[in-house]
């Protein structure tokens, strides 16, 4: 499927959209992952409105691009993007962890047309990335591509460096990796929970090819994606720095709110900032 060109202008707008649909999804479950999802807002909104060979018509479409999310928890961005994007009516967003839903908490592949893989347990997504690679490159098919988003915090897991190091025996150029480099965890920073230091030098001595960036800046995601896919005979790890909480305020930076919803009010008050980005756009909402 040929992507609609989206102007830069749209792109922002649609992310902005995004972070409306995940507090309000947040607000009514009344639990799940604020701080996450709204700094990946950007990054899913390059890959879903720009990035992605994909048919939200056609879910399985055997050319299809696979992206995996390693980070489960931060899947109402994915769920908002998907809904945008047009693979179910943004209706249901609002069923998000309730009873029955095809919106879990966490992902499950079984329950919603487009999602690759369940996930739960941080550190799991690169190796199932790395898996999925590798059979396209034994069945020689490369024109797709396999990208996985990850956390930061999950780095602290051993599975996410055997991983590193299968796809660079491996040669897996046609992996994208893209790290939510926030720098928080559920319990603090993660500089202070498990230091990550120096993220590319690690990288770049496990044979991966690394691209910097700022992940809340849509045109440089969709920049480094294009970049990634020309790189040969490496893996290519994309460091996004991003913010956490992204667009509100009291949300901004706060390790607190990892794994919060928002109340009502604070939700109220979100949203008034997204609308008027944070007081500076004066109208029918001040």
């Amino acid at each position: 499927m040929v992507q609609r060109e989206y102007s830069t202008a749209e792109l922002q707008k649609i992310a902005e959209l995004m972070r409306e649909d995940i507090i309000k999804m947040l607000e009514r479950a009344g639990s799940g992952h604020s701080a996450g999802p709204l700094g990946l807002a950007d990054i899913f909104t390059a890959l879903y409105f720009s990035v992605l060979t994909h048919d939200p018509k056609n879910p399985d479409w055997p050319h299809r691009d696979i992206l995996i999310l390693s980070n489960g928890h931060c899947v109402p961005v994915r769920y908002a993007a998907m809904a945008r994007a047009g693979y179910f009516p943004l209706e249901e967003l609002q069923t998000l962890r309730k009873f029955g839903s095809r919106l879990q908490g966490h992902p499950e592949r079984l329950r919603l047309p487009g999602m690759e893989t369940t996930s739960g347990p941080l550190g799991c997504g690169l190796s199932q990335a790395s898996g999925m690679a590798l059979a396209l490159k034994m069945d020689k098919i490369s024109h797709r591509f396999v990208y996985v988003v990850m956390s930061d915090g999950e780095q602290d897991e051993g599975n996410t460096w055997e991983a590193a190091m299968l796809a660079a025996k491996y040669k897996l150029s046609n992996l994208i990796a893209i790290t939510d480099r926030n720098n928080i965890q559920i319990d603090g920073p993660t500089e202070t929970v498990m230091p990550l230091e120096n993220l590319k030098r690690k990288w770049e001595a496990f044979g991966w090819y690394i691209i910097e960036i700022d992940g809340n800046d849509i045109e440089a995601v969709i920049n480094a994606c294009q970049m990634a896919k020309a790189v040969a005979n490496q893996p290519v790890m994309i460091l996004a720095h991003t913010i956490p909480g992204k667009g509100i305020d009291f949300m901004e930076y706060d390790f607190h709110w990892h794994g919060e919803p928002p109340s009502h009010a604070e939700a109220k008050m979100a949203i008034h900032e997204l609308r008027t980005l944070g007081g500076k756009i004066k109208g029918e909402h001040q």
